[in-house]
């Protein structure tokens, strides 16, 4: 997950505002039920301390999710009466909660906003196709391409006028799939899109994709059903949440390996929050990984003004000489780190679900930009 859209919040000191709330239900009720979910959220904000001003920002800016459509929820970070940063998310949170503390509590976003995988839809007949983007926040038209439409069916004679129309309806049909291919192409070349799925006969299908262009192959999936089918949502949703725990397992599987140390004696990641806050500390973090529940996410590190002022120990940052000092989560402390320095971050979930495979140490580790 790049990390560059959290800029905002570390350009501020704190205390902070986090909110998290869903949005994916709607009824008739919706509107009322919302109102009262705002109200809660400002009062356990007060309830931890935080200032009016600030309470009052964040229950206005929820209270105008009243008629949201939103379909999974939306996360909030306030300070001094003012919401800084209020992205839409991914996947509906477990329950709406409120947080205030020294940092913002990003680490959630790692799940709710994190891998949203982007998809290119190509509804593909003989005539041309249409492209639809997908994403977890939507869908929306990503153009079309038409190609030849005459001739465009065989007949069944066996007559020699009527092989060589055949051959022109081959030739047709070759001719719109290379035309498809093209222009899939050029969409996920403009949209960046993660995904490329094929939706038509198998035939057609198959056409295109035989003419895509091989650095393209591993983006590319087809869906059984087509268009008219309630299930095509489905395989569009199990193909965008294959790709997301491919990517978790690429990546863990990486930070395992190198977590073992090399010819020179040392490793390429590291785990356990003393080794990670030395890390952070020299910008030497590349990726950060995290599994939510790991028991290091929530334990209590000391933090300064800058993001590399970071320690296990208070008095570590005096040592450094660090003035100011507040205690923070260590999952928070990291990622405000990684977003200072460029890095990148991951939850590790997907990975750890799906195959039983092992994850950092207390749910925390990070490859090594070196060792």
């Amino acid at each position: 997950m790049d990390l560059a859209f959290l800029h905002p919040l570390y350009e501020h000191p704190g205390p902070w505002a986090s909110v998290y709330v869903d949005t994916s239900r709607h009824t008739e009720a919706t509107p009322h039920e919302r109102h009262l979910t705002a109200t809660a959220m400002a009062r356990e904000l007060a309830s931890q301390g935080a200032d009016e001003e600030t309470c009052l920002a964040v229950r206005q800016a929820l209270d105008e999710l009243q008629h949201s459509r939103e379909p999974h929820g939306r996360a909030l970070f306030a300070r001094a009466g003012e919401v800084v940063l209020d992205p839409p998310l991914a996947r509906s949170p477990d329950g709406d909660r409120a947080h205030w503390a020294p940092l913002p509590h990003t680490a959630p976003l790692l799940e709710l906003v994190g891998e949203d995988p982007v998809c290119v839809v190509a509804y593909i007949d003989r005539k041309g196709a249409a492209f639809e983007l997908r994403s977890a926040l939507g869908r929306g038209d990503a153009g079309s391409v038409t190609g030849r439409t005459w001739p465009l069916h065989r007949t069944s004679t066996a007559d020699w006028s009527e092989r060589h129309f055949q051959l022109k309806v081959q030739n047709t049909w070759e001719h719109n799939a290379a035309e498809i291919a093209d222009a899939l192409t050029v969409c996920q070349e403009e949209t960046r899109a993660d995904l490329l799925v094929l939706v038509g006969e198998d035939r057609e299908r198959r056409a295109v994709r035989e003419r895509l262009p091989e650095r393209l192959d591993a983006l590319v999936a087809e869906a059984p059903h087509g268009s008219g089918s309630r299930l095509l949502d489905e395989d569009v949703e199990r193909v965008r949440a294959e790709h997301v725990r491919q990517r978790a397992e690429q990546e863990l599987e990486r930070f395992l390996a190198a977590r073992e140390p090399g010819a020179d004696g040392r490793a390429g990641a590291v785990e356990g929050v003393p080794a990670l806050v030395e890390a952070a500390r020299e910008h030497r973090i590349d990726e950060l990984l995290l599994h939510p529940e790991g028991p290091d996410a929530h334990r209590e590190v000391w933090i300064g003004e800058d993001p590399d002022q970071i320690a296990v120990r208070r008095t570590e940052l005096t040592v450094l000489g660090e003035q100011n000092s507040w205690s923070a989560r260590a999952d928070d402390a990291l990622i405000r780190s990684a977003v200072a320095t460029g890095a990148a971050a991951l939850a590790v979930t997907p990975a750890t679900e799906a195959s039983g495979a092992e994850g950092p140490v207390g749910g925390l580790g990070a490859l090594l930009r070196w060792a």
